[in-house]
């Protein structure tokens, strides 16, 4: 029984299908991951290991990692990054193998930082599903610049796309800064044109990065406490909760679950 449970509203209980908080896990110690989790596991719905850090890791490292986040019904994967490279590098099927091998149940294909025709995009979000994965795609670019001339128009139907393609959802790129990149400005604050146009979408499928505490209070306070957010530090999980459930000022009598 939770303290103060004759107060605390509950939520939605694992597996959600809405409601999802991506974790972004930068590389993380195995004791690090089990203390998180024992205190906040319950609100991690995914983990993503950050850009290409699982490449630096003695594999039996990333396989108890992998192991210890699935324990708590947490679905981890390899970061976009790393699929970029085994991507241009024509290591896809070796990646998918490792992946697999390694126990994780999900992939992200992402081109942030590459370029992917989207006869390949189509093919290689079909082979991951084909060997079980559930797929997340990423839509953005990294380097603002180039993430600029992508047109509100280009990213919706990225998005369709995708989704047609068997994503099973699709993450709205803003990096671990969450400034000047998609629907955020230089500034961080959420582009509300752009975002009502992308949230027409099917809405429910999208994740919206949002490392940034004013981010998480907008999307919560515009799209409910069930919205998908993602890149959330390890340290903001059980923050990111109490604003989802109106146990913080920012969001206190503003929601409902």
């Amino acid at each position: 029984m939770k303290a103060f449970n004759f107060i605390t509203p509950d939520r939605i209980n694992k597996p959600r299908k809405n409601g999802i908080t991506m974790m972004l896990d930068k590389g993380m110690g195995l004791n690090a991951v089990e203390d998180l989790l024992e205190v906040s596991g319950e609100f991690v719905d995914l983990a993503k290991f950050g850009w290409g850090t699982s490449a630096l890791h003695d594999r039996k490292l990333i396989k108890n990692k992998v192991e210890m986040y699935l324990s708590y019904d947490t679905v981890p994967y390899p970061g976009g990054t790393l699929f970029e490279i085994a991507y241009i590098k024509n290591k896809f099927n070796q990646f998918l193998d490792e992946a697999d091998k390694l126990g994780f149940k999900a992939i992200e294909i992402s081109d942030g930082s590459t370029d992917i025709s989207l006869e390949d995009r189509r093919k290689v979000i079909s082979k991951a599903k084909d060997m079980g994965f559930l797929v997340i795609s990423e839509v953005g670019k990294k380097d603002p610049t180039e993430d600029h001339k992508l047109g509100i128009d280009n990213r919706v139907d990225l998005i369709n796309f995708d989704l047609d393609a068997g994503a099973d959802r699709v993450l709205i790129e803003a990096r671990e800064g969450g400034k000047d990149i998609g629907i955020y400005d230089e500034s961080g604050n959420v582009k509300e044109d752009e975002l009502e146009v992308l949230a027409k979408t099917d809405g429910t499928k999208l994740i919206w990065e949002a490392p940034l505490k004013n981010q998480q209070t907008y999307l919560i306070l515009k799209f409910g406490a069930n919205v998908n957010l993602g890149n959330i530090a390890p340290g903001e999980v059980t923050a990111l909760e109490t604003m989802r459930r109106g146990l913080r000022g920012d969001t206190l009598g503003k929601v409902n679950l």
